[in-house]
């Protein structure tokens, strides 16, 4: 394993310094490429729009880069450019012939929509068709009908256009050489997007739903404009709305029908099931970089278990996983460079680094033969320390066992607890009258820089549980997934666990400078890690089972991956607590099907943590010796 420290990282950054295509974007692409619009007739009949943006320059031959989305493609119209194209503003200026594409059923292509749409596995008529098949016949269309091509074709997206790349590489085209998802879907009941563990994301899933399902009047209807509600206030507003189920009757009136959808599965049955790709990545051919973000806050599981199935089933494949210190999509917005996120600084400009030496090198190479790239088989970012690695796997392979254990009086120790008495416990009362926020600010929509926000503002609320260490002597970095294992009991059925690692800042650490947001750094209680468990699913995602009030039982679940140091002086923390509102639905805390709750439901519960000797409950992971 070699690192590759700031310095060196800063250094290489400056070496290449692309225009940026913002307001003279558009004018650049009209004056150096000519635009044409297809209507792209798939294997079953249906036809995609598709826009086609080839060099104006016939001198050679260019590659085809292709990318396919649910969220449109404007400007429409032959004589209409976009600002930009490409993954970042640097491709337009090294010439590829981009593709663009509404898949079925979205904006100007005809078909039917549906949400991730299952992947088929066998195919036995030519109406078995996918985003694996469309992919494929969109692909054979441009070879046969388009010039200058090389015969060379890349794919790429970030989120859903990260899941429709990922499956694209399915029994891919020949042609296909080069795939990047960025931060795919990978299941949205189990960790991404919608739901973790079961725990339904409100206020995400509210904002996004009536742009993924919605009526549709013929081909060329657009997705209907993003709703105002009339407040930026998301916590009373979703406060006020009571039971989710009431989103229906008072704001979605049949017209979303995804949402409805939703509110129908509330466990993990087939209509989970079929939407995940995972399973069927398989036989993958061409070279894949998979980009994702520590604090993506809707789909790191997936670009970490789109990462794991590709290495397990497919060997012989390329297939390099970065994981830098952004948030979702934050390593292509060319409104940040990636040097820091809200109060955290990660002293260099991370995502400029990663647009300019990973993505753009990434494909001139497998597109063009340009250059020699040979990545690592994971560049990672490591936060805490603000360094990048290169690995040889991911998590890296010399790591040793940690394990922090719950104490009285608040502290968290690697040392079990030795007292045997079963009424060894903490206690708080989770009222869902009065939720925990997931963060200070508010906005409708979700905050993404809630992952690495200043958690005092819960420690300081009786219904959070606080443990931590003493001040660190050296450095401590913990690598890969954390386990958490709670022994709890509740006075209710059913009950939400959610749990925060946190990196407690020494008190004379210096506020960042500039500092428009007057920001105090000491004793600042940076978010690292955090997951929500619903309880009733801590044995089966399938199979909901109640909680016995007052009974003991034991919840485990997964916290994310991450690459973390606690610096010398700085304290791990340990936050538990019962809702995490509105990034997550209230729980009755009564055994019920939330989706069709009703207001009266909603009961305040005790919850306890048991932390003795027989009932240990801890958080485990690995460190770096």
């Amino acid at each position: 394993m070699s690192r590759v420290g700031t310095a060196a990282i800063v250094v290489i950054a400056l070496l290449i310094t692309a225009p940026r295509l913002s307001a003279q974007g558009r004018d650049y692409l009209a004056a150096h490429y000519d635009k044409h619009e297809y209507q792209i007739p798939m294997r079953d009949g249906a036809k995609l729009f598709t826009a086609v943006y080839t060099p104006k320059d016939h001198s050679q031959t260019y590659p085809l880069l292709l990318f396919r989305t649910q969220s449109g493609i404007p400007p429409y119209g032959a004589d209409q450019f976009p600002a930009n194209l490409g993954p970042s503003a640097h491709f337009p200026r090294e010439k590829y012939i981009f593709v663009t594409q509404d898949i079925r059923g979205r904006w100007m292509s005809e078909g039917e929509f549906v949400v991730l749409r299952p992947q088929i596995t066998p195919k036995t008529t030519p109406r078995d068709v996918d985003e694996s098949t469309d992919t494929y016949d969109t692909i054979d269309w441009l070879l046969k009908s388009t010039p200058q091509h090389n015969g060379r074709v890349g794919l790429y997206g970030t989120s859903y256009r990260g899941w429709l790349a990922a499956a694209g590489m399915i029994d891919a085209h020949p042609a296909l050489k080069a795939v990047s998802p960025q931060a795919p879907v990978g299941d949205t009941f189990v960790g991404d997007d919608w739901h973790h563990n079961g725990a339904f994301f409100l206020n995400h899933t509210f904002f996004y739903a009536p742009r993924k399902g919605h009526r549709r009047s013929g081909p060329s209807s657009m997705p209907p404009p993003i709703r105002d509600y009339g407040t930026n206030d998301a916590y009373d507003f979703f406060l006020r709305l009571g039971s989710v189920a009431n989103a229906e009757t008072r704001y979605f009136r049949g017209e979303v029908p995804y949402w409805t959808e939703v509110l129908r599965h509330p466990n993990y049955d087939d209509f989970w099931k079929r939407t995940v790709l995972l399973p069927h990545l398989r036989n993958i051919r061409p070279a894949v970089l998979i980009v994702g973000g520590w604090y993506d806050c809707e789909d790191l599981y997936g670009t970490l278990a789109t990462y794991h199935e590709i290495e397990r089933h497919n060997p012989g494949t390329t297939n390099t996983l970065v994981l830098g210190p952004w948030i979702h999509g934050g390593w292509n917005d060319s409104k940040t460079d990636g040097s820091r996120l809200g109060a955290v600084s990660f002293a260099q400009p991370t995502a400029e680094h990663f647009r300019e030496q990973i993505e753009m090198r990434f494909f001139e190479y497998h597109l063009k033969g340009r250059g020699s790239f040979k990545p690592p088989e994971a560049l990672v970012f490591e936060t805490g320390a603000n360094r990048w690695h290169e690995l040889e796997q991911w998590p890296p392979a010399k790591t040793e066992p940690v394990i922090f254990y719950l104490q009285s009086q608040g502290k968290l120790a690697t040392q079990p607890p030795t007292r045997e008495d079963t009424q060894e416990f903490d206690e708080y009362l989770s009222d869902p009258a009065k939720p925990v926020p997931y963060t200070e600010q508010n906005a409708f929509r979700v905050i993404p820089e809630f992952m690495v926000a200043d958690q005092r503002f819960a420690a300081r609320r009786p219904d959070v549980l606080t443990y931590e260490t003493e001040p660190l002597d050296v450095p401590l970095t913990l690598v890969g997934p954390l386990t958490a294992e709670l022994h709890v009991s509740t006075s209710g059925t059913d009950a939400d666990w959610i749990v925060k690692l946190i990196d407690v800042y020494p008190a004379n650490t210096p506020d960042p400078e500039p500092n428009p947001a007057g920001v105090r750094l000491g004793n600042y209680q940076q978010l690292v890690r955090a997951e929500v468990m619903r309880g009733k699913y801590r044995n089966s995602l399938e199979h909901p089972e109640p909680f016995t009030p007052g009974a003991p039982t034991v919840v485990r679940f997964t916290l994310p991956d991450l690459y973390h140091t606690f610096q010398p002086g700085h304290r791990l923390m340990l936050q538990i607590q019962s809702s995490w509102f509105p990034l997550v639905d209230r729980n009755p805390q009564r055994f019920v099907d939330i989706y069709q709750a009703r207001d009266t439901d909603f009961q305040s519960a005790v919850h306890r943590v048991y932390r003795s000797s027989t009932r240990a409950s801890q958080i485990r992971g690995t460190r770096l010796p």
